[in-house]
């Protein structure tokens, strides 16, 4: 784990500790199966962003309480079901440089296991009748499986319009740390203004987040060599974007027909990343960037100052800077 990480933890140091020992409880099962897996799935925590997100969020609103602890457990438990049923549906074989639950346990169990974790999210929190939370966590799933329909509806073409672009990745990407935002709140307060505020917040960063991912597959002088992995998946990115819409007819035509029919091309692809250099599509995307990183950080300086609100002004910072 990165320095820049740990400084940004260190006023939840102890409660993520805590928020760990309790997230495994809530996995365990009566069924010895279930309890293989699940103990294989909290091996590699990774950063924890999402409970970083709910735990600092709450922390502008009051003390981190038990009701704090189960809304980041609620945002994890339905998060990491859909990650399983996601690997399923991708064919995907590793997750965080391990294997997935469907490449070891095959996707008959994963599905199951996937179906388990999403059931003890929703009796989490209806048991204890943190009906806010469940409602906030519903929402996010719901437009995240919007999202993620939308892209492969609308990208068919590889012909896509900006507004759509943003309305897939609104989806997609920005409404679970929109909804970690607005849980971390809503533990704390009644105050839907509030409640609308942190995920007005968390909305804002998320779509910063999904640009700077668009921006870091085509490289920069820290980074070292373009990857050009989207344009090989053919995923339709702000900087790709860019470039066709801005292209006259010709180029345009001569663009899709090669991410349609050349993205395995290696020659191609380089061409292609030098096309989105050449058509300013990197300084719009990072233009964009900064507007929503710039609204995220206004709405934070709504609050007075702490040191949770110093760790979130430092995570949109680190969502911009990163270089992963």
């Amino acid at each position: 784990m990165s320095s820049v990480i740990k400084s940004i933890q260190a006023p939840i140091a102890d409660e993520l500790i805590l928020f760990n020992k309790k997230f495994k409880g809530y996995l365990k099962s009566s069924v010895p199966l279930l309890d293989r897996i699940t103990s294989y799935m909290v091996k590699k925590k990774g950063k924890q962003m999402r409970p970083m997100f709910v735990l600092l969020s709450s922390k502008l609103f009051g003390e981190v309480t038990q009701e704090v602890y189960r809304s980041a457990s609620l945002v994890e438990l339905l998060h990491t079901a859909t990650l399983i049923h996601d690997d399923i549906v991708d064919d995907s074989m590793k997750r965080r440089g391990l294997f997935s639950i469907n490449a070891l346990w095959k996707n008959k169990v994963a599905v199951l296991v996937g179906d388990f974790i999403l059931s003890k999210g929703m009796l989490l929190a209806l048991e204890n009748e943190d009906f806010k939370q469940l409602k906030i966590v519903s929402r996010a799933v719901k437009e995240m499986s919007e999202g993620e329909l939308l892209q492969i509806e609308k990208t068919r073409n590889l012909n896509l319009d900006e507004s759509v672009y943003f309305e897939i990745i609104r989806g997609k990407t920005a409404s679970l740390i929109a909804s970690c935002c607005a849980n971390g709140a809503a533990a704390n307060t009644d105050d839907q203004a509030m409640i609308d505020k942190m995920w007005a917040f968390g909305e804002a960063l998320g779509i910063a987040f999904q640009i700077k991912d668009d921006l870091l597959d085509f490289g920069n002088s820290d980074i070292g060599k373009p990857k050009g992995i989207d344009i090989k998946e053919k995923k339709m990115t702000l900087p790709i974007i860019y470039m066709i819409n801005n292209a006259n007819a010709s180029l345009r035509r001569k663009y899709i027909n090669t991410i349609k029919r050349y993205n395995n091309d290696n020659d191609k692809v380089s061409w292609l990343i030098d096309e989105v250099h050449k058509s300013g599509g990197i300084e719009y995307s990072k233009e964009k960037m900064q507007a929503y990183k710039q609204e995220a950080i206004a709405i934070l300086n709504s609050f007075e100052d702490s040191m949770a609100k110093q760790s979130l002004l430092d995570l949109v910072e680190y969502t911009i800077e990163r270089k992963k």
